[in-house]
């Protein structure tokens, strides 16, 4: 059996976070780590004690927004915003660290990222949000697309 890489072990470890979304669209994980520790996680769903989307059904979907768009208009939180969050309510310093998920962060959670001092992203898929990209690059982060073996 050959060990997987650091990548590919925290890549499994944000597929699996996956496993706990609510969103009925789709499902994603999101991992912070330094130091090879995992310092938070976050998948997308609803707030703290609100229903969620399996329970009442998606706005997004009745509207008719499609993938990337219109942020504003879905109950749920991103992963990524969940990662931060969590690490923020433990009082975890994430500058410096990388951001494992599954899909490339949007441009509202590119935003977070960047002021949150995140240095490199590892995600499994892109993202249509051409301006995530470019706010990315700007910031000088590493965003490096890691395909499943």
């Amino acid at each position: 059996m050959t060990r997987p890489s650091w990548d590919e072990y925290f890549m499994k470890v944000t597929r699996t976070v996956t496993e706990r979304s609510t969103c009925l669209r789709r499902h994603v994980g999101a991992i912070l780590v330094r130091n090879r520790r995992i310092l938070a996680t976050g998948y997308n769903g609803a707030p703290r004690g609100l229903k969620h989307c399996a329970e009442v059904g998606c706005l997004r979907e009745r509207m008719g927004v499609a993938s990337g768009e219109r942020h504003e208009l879905c109950r749920g939180l991103h992963a990524e915003q969940n990662a931060l969050l969590q690490a923020a309510s433990h009082g975890i310093r994430i500058e410096g660290s990388t951001l494992y998920t599954t899909t490339c962060p949007c441009s509202v959670c590119a935003k977070m990222l960047i002021n949150g001092g995140i240095v490199r992203i590892v995600a499994a898929e892109d993202y249509p949000d051409e301006m995530a990209k470019e706010m990315l690059e700007q910031a000088g982060i590493q965003v490096d697309i890691l395909k499943e073996p």
